[in-house]
């Protein structure tokens, strides 16, 4: 093997995974088994492999250390700050991932003693630059909630309008008036709409509830419809951010 006769950096990879538990978005975060930073909650990741690619790495180290696998991860930055390791020169690729919490179970694996999920505003203190990192993923996440469905990726097949709209404040940071959400969400076309029977007890008194008495209303169920998005995607009335609401 050729040897580079000049000092050259180690490589590391990050993943920020985000989860969606229904109220809050999460941060999954791995307690660190070694040093340095032992005792110290971080964000999966380790060294680069010789013999793999970025991507590759992420998804291994994910794996090893959380047991979550085959989800897809979005490589957003580079963090290269000269002493941001105290170990030696390292360059970290970071990458981050949206996924539906309960999808998943969670165990922790090689370096990593524990891996729990994070109310994302309320993070302990983290090893190394982390806590940059987060906060550039949730910059990119922001972005990207405007033109593409990333938003599907945190709920399930099936999900209420509430759960969506419940996304898009806590990322965007803002509240959004319930019927021009539902209105504009409907209206973009990518939505399958399907019609449900809840039938639940409205301040009924025990005498009546016994009675088999019931009080119907007729709830909606969404889903993401890929197809229709793909075929919008290609057309020439497509809109360049879709999502901007």
């Amino acid at each position: 093997m050729y040897t580079y006769k000049y000092p050259h950096p180690a490589v590391t990879t990050d993943s920020v995974i985000f989860g969606f538990d229904g109220s809050s978005i999460n941060i999954l975060l791995i307690e660190r088994g070694l040093e340095p930073y032992k005792g110290t909650w971080a964000l999966p990741g380790g060294f680069l492999r010789m013999d793999e690619t970025v991507e590759e790495g992420a998804k291994r180290e994910l794996c090893e250390e959380t047991n979550i696998k085959d989800v897809y991860l979005e490589q957003f930055h580079v963090f290269s700050e000269v002493n941001r390791d105290p170990r030696e020169r390292v360059l970290t690729v970071a990458f981050f991932a949206l996924v539906s919490k309960y999808d998943f179970k969670v165990i922790a694996g090689d370096d990593a003693s524990k891996a729990q999920w994070y109310e994302w505003n309320h993070l302990p203190p983290l090893a190394f630059d982390h806590s940059e990192i987060i906060s550039m993923a949730r910059e990119k996440l922001q972005e990207k909630l405007r033109v593409s469905p990333i938003a599907f990726k945190l709920l399930d097949n099936e999900f209420k309008m509430d759960e969506l709209q419940r996304i898009y404040e806590l990322i965007h940071e803002k509240k959004y008036d319930r019927r021009n959400f539902l209105r504009k969400m409907e209206a973009s076309g990518y939505l399958i709409k399907k019609e449900q029977e809840d039938n639940r007890i409205c301040g009924m008194r025990l005498t009546d509830v016994m009675e088999d008495a019931a009080s119907t209303r007729t709830l909606y169920a969404y889903s993401f419809d890929e197809d229709a998005f793909a075929k919008a995607s290609t057309s020439k009335e497509w809109r360049k951010y879709p999502f901007d609401f």
